[in-house]
């Protein structure tokens, strides 16, 4: 089950943050690697990319990655250029770019709202202008993009942009699935609750005054299973949605948040 022997996967957002663990978009890149697909990233950071290549690559996987900047048309076009000039083909299409930024909208400046809109929101619709016409050239392809649950509730910090940008993303993928459908090609969410990753030092900077440790705790005071979850939580859940396994299931959302989604907060 969830061989993936032979597909070409171009997952963005793949650079390993500074910190121990996986990141989410590093993570999905390893365990498609490992159940066969070969690899081929772009992320802002090229030195960050070749550091989960090279894991990849100790493995035993296959993996290249370019610099992307994937609010630029120009260089998502290059980016997909390269994928296909050295595969031909795309079959997979892993949408891990993301950050949230504090603020509410009476504090949030305009900048900051205009550039959560081009990195959350703009990246995945420039990576499917792009990949998604070869993939129905194709007649096939699966597309998952990372979501949040801050799409879906208010978690509990003023994220306003973010917030707004993971809902749209959850809308935006149901309505292209539905369009494609009938073409091969399945679009689906993962949606992330509170995950545990390198990234989470960075939040942790920006809503609690750095203390991690306090910010930690009341993460998974959150959490009904009463801890945060992980990168290879989120990459499981992707790695199911690309396979075969889910060749029935498009427009959906596989929530992966311990329940607090399903919760009522007490």
């Amino acid at each position: 089950m969830l061989d993936l022997t032979g597909k070409i996967a171009l997952v963005t957002g793949l650079g390993q943050s500074d910190g121990e663990g996986w990141g989410i978009g590093a993570a999905c890149a390893f365990q498609l690697a490992m159940q066969g697909a070969t690899i081929f990233g772009g992320n802002r950071s090229l030195e960050s990319a070749e550091a989960t290549s090279q894991r990849i690559r100790a493995a035993g996987g296959t993996c290249d990655v370019v610099q992307t900047d994937v609010t630029s048309a120009a260089s998502v076009q290059q980016l997909v250029e390269a994928c296909m000039a050295q595969h031909g083909r795309i079959d997979i299409l892993i949408n891990s770019v993301g950050r949230s930024e504090p603020g509410c909208p009476a504090t949030m400046s305009e900048a900051v709202w205009d550039a959560q809109m081009d990195i959350n929101l703009k990246s995945v619709y420039l990576t499917c202008h792009y990949v998604l016409p070869i993939m129905e050239a194709q007649g096939s392809g699966a597309v998952v993009s990372i979501g949040s649950i801050a799409g879906l509730r208010y978690i509990g910090k003023a994220q306003i942009a973010y917030s707004t940008c993971k809902a749209a993303l959850l809308q935006f993928s149901k309505a292209t699935a539905v369009m494609y459908a009938g073409k091969g090609v399945r679009l689906n969410c993962v949606v992330p609750g509170l995950m545990d990753t390198p990234y989470t030092f960075q939040m942790a900077a920006r809503y609690a005054d750095g203390d991690y440790t306090g910010f930690k705790a009341q993460r998974e005071g959150q959490v009904p299973m009463g801890r945060m979850g992980d990168a290879w939580d989120v990459a499981n859940a992707a790695v199911f949605l690309v396979s075969d396994e889910a060749r029935y299931i498009t427009g959906q959302e596989i929530v992966v948040d311990g329940g607090i989604t399903s919760s009522t907060g007490n």
